[in-house]
């Protein structure tokens, strides 16, 4: 249990380097994916479109959600955007950098898809057979056929097993001319997300690098405070649990010694570092308060206030200046933020 703590702790103080390790494994589970799929274009005039496109566009937003879900943050950035305003003010600067920096991550497997599937070249080919320029490319001299009659010979161009117009044009060349199309897209899109890329790494902290640090730093406290957050919960349940099982059978003991079954253990020497842990909280319902408080106004993020009436300066201030009880003081904050 211990080693997978560590590498659990590993994994958290390494977050973004895990996370970019996760954005490349799925980078290249999207080439194995697409050279591992058995692409079958249907070679009917109104239904390649449909496919092709399908193919080319489908499997990259399924990614780019998937990336989003793989990402730990995603979560904290929801919690963050939907709180109520409470003591402390919500940056919209810090939702931004957030919600970029994932998105930046998680178009690294779509973009990828795509640009395999361009380079390629039979999603393109299946798509947009029935464009071919046959005027240019074609048998000038071949019997002239009606609209729909050309439409479905040159859907088949994709099926070089069921092709019937080698007459009309041949398969080899329409199928190269839209190769070619493909290909050069392809390595459009390749330049044009490089060059994006380039700019959003490069040249963003230009323009306002106070704006990008402040972002940066407070995205950094957000998701640090959450994780402080979440080891003090642990902690105080678990000694609050440790104290709940201990009088349980402390009780237990009493019981027992009423029955004459058995002489009374004796208490635990830790008991009381335990319930040092818990705080002032002791029940469920000041926990639950403390809870709710802790998500509806969160306390202001300065270190030295002016005044602290109830010892951590969020519970409001028309309360008196003597420090109140713990359990009181938490049910005053919570009173304070409903």
């Amino acid at each position: 249990m211990d080693k997978f703590r560590m590498i659990f702790q590993f994994f958290q103080s390494n977050q973004e380097s895990f996370m970019n390790g996760i954005c490349g494994i799925m980078a290249l589970a999207s080439t194995q994916m697409y050279s591992a799929f058995d692409f079958n274009c249907p070679c009917l005039p109104h239904y390649n479109l449909a496919y092709g496109l399908g193919i080319l566009l489908v499997p990259p937003f399924i990614l780019f959600l998937l990336g989003f879900v793989l990402n730990n943050n995603i979560s904290m950035l929801a919690e963050e955007w939907r709180r109520p305003q409470g003591q402390r003010g919500k940056d919209s600067a810090v939702l931004r950098y957030m919600f970029c920096s994932m998105a930046q991550r998680a178009m690294i497997a779509p973009a990828v898809w795509v640009s395999v599937t361009l380079l390629d070249g039979k999603c393109i080919t299946c798509a947009f057979c029935t464009s071919v320029p046959v005027d240019t490319l074609g048998n000038a001299s071949h019997p002239r056929l009606s609209q729909g009659e050309i439409e479905r010979v040159l859907a088949r161009i994709p099926c070089k097993e069921i092709y019937n117009g080698q007459q009309l044009i041949a398969n080899e060349v329409a199928v190269r001319y839209l190769r070619c199309i493909s290909q050069a897209l392809g390595w459009c899109f390749v330049l044009l997300m490089t060059t994006l890329a380039f700019l959003v790494r490069s040249l963003r902290p230009c323009f306002s690098q106070a704006a990008f640090l402040k972002s940066r730093y407070w995205s950094h406290y957000i998701d640090i405070e959450r994780k402080l957050f979440d080891e003090t919960c642990a902690e105080h349940a678990r000694s609050f649990a440790k104290v709940c099982i201990q009088q349980f059978f402390e009780g237990m003991s009493t019981d027992l010694v009423a029955a004459r079954c058995h002489l009374p253990r004796k208490a635990p020497a830790d008991a009381g570092e335990a319930a040092e842990k818990l705080l002032g909280i002791t029940d469920q319902g000041t926990m639950n308060m403390a809870l709710k408080s802790w998500h509806r106004c969160k306390p202001p993020l300065h270190l030295h206030p002016p005044a602290l009436p109830t010892g951590n300066g969020w519970a409001g201030e028309g309360q008196s200046h003597t420090q109140p009880s713990a359990p009181r003081r938490e049910t005053a904050a919570y009173y304070s933020c409903v």
